[in-house]
């Protein structure tokens, strides 16, 4: 998914986290919200002006951000 359209990162808005287009919701707290329990319904109902594909976005982004950590070699 191509979510660069989606997630905005503006240094003035929320420290410069990544934002859902430029409004003070997170990717962050997205991910929170999933990861304590809500489904996409819920949080779609809460945040009247997120859609579906905000949600995916948020889910896409993670994992682009998870495929370029670098591990480093434990030194022993």
């Amino acid at each position: 998914m191509n979510y660069q359209h989606i997630i905005t990162i503006e240094p003035r808005k929320r420290s410069g986290k990544p934002c859902i287009r430029g409004m003070r919701i997170t990717v962050y707290d997205i991910l929170e919200y999933l990861a304590s329990g809500m489904t996409e319904a819920e949080i779609l109902e809460d945040f009247s002006e997120l859609t579906p594909e905000d949600i995916r976005a948020c889910l896409a982004f993670a994992a682009d951000r998870e495929r370029r950590v670098m591990i480093a070699p434990l030194s022993i």
